[in-house]
């Protein structure tokens, strides 16, 4: 199983005022499996949204609900295997307080053996903002005449079927949990897999297969959670469902493993998943307790602050990261929250994690005193995101009514890797057509970034002339690219397809 935790900002904007910000919160998940009868490896996707991070809407029934589009696209060299563009509907609810609730989709799709690239597209569609994309590559492979194991998938329940609906499998309703963060208030997994053509190896002979917890770090198997399922008969697919009381076991980083094992023990197949667990009090080693009791995580004990500091690491957390300090903020536990940030710094800095804080917080302090805006805190804005990920920009130019003289300058074929999606091809000695008047926008230039290339750049715009600062467009590596976004820049006076001066300007990044 392969999790991605989302967490978009979004902005509800309306006019030149603003509503409160919403921040798009889901969780996704994909899983391969295989169906023996007709040698036809699948595909899972599943997707869970938390519904007051989105915007609900009044409807002709009285009632409210969110509607998030979904789009699944795959790809296998450049070609496209499979594709889905569908509206996702969150439950109705009475009132605009009563948002307290998660909706669940889990979409299946026939895919044949390959490695393929997955793009995710979501988009609140009550929101103007940018969807988030999402981009994996995602493995499938199952063997038609030797035995086969799906993917480890943890589920959150099983119960028997009563009606056949999306979530049935194996006469079981099965709900995915989707993720690797397991919180102390889950005291058991349920890992499920999925063995296929164990029949051509063993014959109708008897077979077990035996979970385990390894530390990630050490690959020590924890004896103390083992646990052997014992089948009687081999078949064409073997369905297995396990459970395992992990309510001591220590808050840690560790792979859980699947081994499908014949009559005198040997191994035929092993799979295995990471997850990462937090149980405060449970085994924790008393030195690690020392270290973050005596460390500069421990002089802040207001925990609505601590829940500001960490909720405002997410433009330099990895998705894990984000996911697992989404459910520490939403607690109240001073401890964990303290240990979260402390061990978030030291993994990024062994010897001096407190220096690394301190250099986050000094730029914290600027983007929430420089880019705030009434009920939004600056590292929630894109300036601020972008300035804590990337740092101070090498160049900013700040225009607040700039007016371009208008040539004809005709936008080109799509760029190479590497250089700017605007690229442009230029006419010979185009001719003076006018003027373009422009709205506030703002133009950083990063030197150097690290993964890029030279001279990244990204352009920021006050839509409503409100001193709200929005990303419009940038080239650099995994950022927003929005086609013609000059034209919108220039309230559509500048046409299609064509490369004005604040254009020029983007390209030379000055």
């Amino acid at each position: 199983m392969k999790r991605i935790t989302i967490f978009l900002l979004t902005l509800l904007l309306a006019s030149a005022s603003f509503a409160e910000e919403k921040r798009l919160s889901a969780l996704f998940g994909y899983s391969a499996f295989y169906l023996p009868e007709g040698n036809q490896p699948y595909v899972e996707t599943y997707l869970s949204f938390n519904a007051w991070s989105l915007n609900l809407v009044k409807d002709e029934s009285g009632q409210y609900r969110a509607t998030v589009e979904v789009t699944i696209l795959v790809k296998k060299d450049d070609t496209v295997a499979y594709v889905k563009k569908y509206d996702l509907h969150s439950p109705y609810t009475s009132s605009l307080e009563s948002d307290n609730f998660t909706f669940f989709d889990l979409q299946r799709f026939a895919l044949g053996n390959g490695i393929y690239d997955l793009q995710l597209t979501l988009r609140d569609k009550a929101s103007d903002q940018s969807p988030y994309v999402f981009n994996d590559k995602l493995l499938v492979y199952f063997q038609t005449n030797t035995p086969s194991m799906s993917n480890i998938q943890l589920m959150a329940s099983a119960t028997p079927t009563e009606t056949t609906n999306m979530l049935s499998r194996n006469g079981y309703d099965m709900v995915p949990y989707i993720n690797d963060f397991i919180p102390s208030s889950v005291t058991e997994l349920h890992p499920y897999i999925e063995v296929y053509n164990l029949d051509k190896e063993l014959g109708s002979q008897p077979y077990s297969v035996y979970f385990s917890i390894e530390q990630k770090e050490t690959s020590l198997r924890i004896a103390a959670y083992d646990t052997y399922i014992s089948k009687a008969t081999a078949k064409k697919n073997n369905p297995i469902y396990g459970t395992i009381d992990i309510s001591m076991l220590p808050s840690g980083n560790y792979n859980l493993l699947a081994e499908v094992r014949n009559l005198k023990g040997d191994a035929l197949l092993r799979k295995s998943m990471s997850f990462q667990r937090s149980n405060p009090g449970i085994g924790d080693d008393a030195m690690a307790e020392e270290r973050v009791a005596t460390s500069f995580a421990a002089l802040i004990t207001d925990e609505e602050k601590l829940n500001y500091y960490i909720s405002a690491l997410y433009p330099v957390s990895s998705p894990n990261e984000v996911g697992i300090a989404n459910q520490i903020v939403k607690g109240n536990n001073v401890a964990e929250k303290q240990s979260y940030l402390y061990h978030f710094w030291l993994r990024r800095d062994m010897l001096d994690p407190e220096g690394k804080w301190n250099e986050y917080l000094t730029r914290l302090k600027y983007v929430d005193e420089h880019f705030s805006y009434p009920k939004t805190r600056g590292y929630m804005t894109d300036r601020g995101r972008v300035y804590l990920q990337y740092g101070p920009p090498d160049h900013v130019r700040d225009e607040k009514n700039f007016v371009g003289a208008l040539y004809i300058h005709t936008i080109g074929a799509e760029a190479e890797e590497g250089v700017s999606q605007t690229s442009s091809v230029v006419q010979a000695q185009p001719t003076n057509q006018g003027h373009i008047y422009y709205l506030p926008y703002q133009l950083w230039r990063y030197n150097r970034l690290e993964n890029d290339f030279p001279n990244r750049v990204f352009l920021f715009w006050d839509e409503f002339r409100s001193g709200y600062y929005k990303l419009l467009n940038s080239n650099a590596r995994g950022e927003i690219i929005m086609p013609n976004w000059e034209r919108m820049l220039s309230q559509n006076q500048l046409e299609e397809n064509t490369l004005g001066e604040v254009g020029q300007q983007f390209e030379r990044g000055y």
